[in-house]
């Protein structure tokens, strides 16, 4: 209750002067039957808007159930790929791999052309130093340090 309609209650019902025949009025009773038919209608509306809740909340159901079967293909499916495209980015470290094997290879095929042709370079002046150390007359002294 609120403040003006509690001290509502101690106003006169009349002027002053002779006892006055009456009961004070009931503003709270006029209120509500003022308001009855206007929450009568009320009622109507919210019973509609139960209904409409309903059937949203059926309708969110559903489709929480779709989105649900949806998400379990998408995972299937995924499942489904991933072996592929596991070999696919496997095959790509692969071909770095095998490229970078080819290349080490490569510069190791010229550090020995480059060895061998050194080697090829260097042989006759080899051979004329062995060939006159063993030609060359014995002292008799043993071998040389």
């Amino acid at each position: 209750m609120r403040l003006r309609d509690f001290l509502e209650r101690f106003r006169p019902t009349g002027t002053p002067g002779a006892a006055a025949t009456g009961v004070p009025p009931d503003r709270a009773a006029e209120r509500a039957a003022e308001l009855a038919p206007a929450l009568a209608r009320l009622t109507a509306v919210q019973q509609e808007a139960a209904r409409i809740r309903a059937a949203g909340d059926a309708d969110a159901r559903a489709i929480r159930r779709e989105a649900e079967l949806e998400a379990a293909d998408v995972v299937a499916a995924a499942r489904e790929q991933a072996p592929g495209i596991r070999r696919q980015a496997a095959q790509s470290f692969v071909q770095d791999a095998l490229r970078e094997a080819e290349a080490v290879r490569a510069a190791a095929d010229r550090t020995a052309d480059a060895v061998r042709r050194r080697g090829r370079a260097r042989l006759p002046a080899l051979v004329d130093a062995a060939v006159a150390e063993a030609t060359r007359p014995a002292t008799g002294t043993g071998p040389r340090p």
